[in-house]
């Protein structure tokens, strides 16, 4: 079980690494979400920031459980946007992502730093 959750983690860490470094470069793709929803640009530069973050506490021990919590957060409102702007089957990566950080806080942790 340990083998299957580092897995997810290093999934979860090129998502979340991709599209934090994607919003932080300014891609217009990335940051269509958030002008869809009306939310101001730093907003996007924050999520960036706890996306990266968090991609790097899911591996810290001491961390592990609140970035995978801070991860799924973020997840929520990944999917509120693909429920309001269809297609939902656009969601699914961030469905996958909310089930492994579950995963992650069900095992209490798995960083592997520290």
């Amino acid at each position: 079980m340990k083998y299957l959750t580092w897995a997810g983690m290093v999934v979860v860490t090129l998502i979340m690494l991709m599209g934090g470094f994607a919003k932080l470069a300014g891609q217009e793709m990335a940051l269509a979400s958030f002008t869809k929803l009306g939310l101001p640009g730093w907003f996007a530069m924050f999520v960036a920031v706890a996306e990266i973050c968090g991609a790097v506490g899911i591996w810290i021990r001491r961390t592990s459980i609140w970035a995978a919590l801070g991860i799924a957060v973020v997840m929520l409102g990944a999917i509120h946007y693909h429920v309001s702007y269809p297609p939902i089957t656009a969601g699914i990566p961030a469905v996958v992502v909310l089930l492994i950080c579950g995963l992650i806080v069900s095992r209490r942790g798995t960083g592997v730093i520290g």
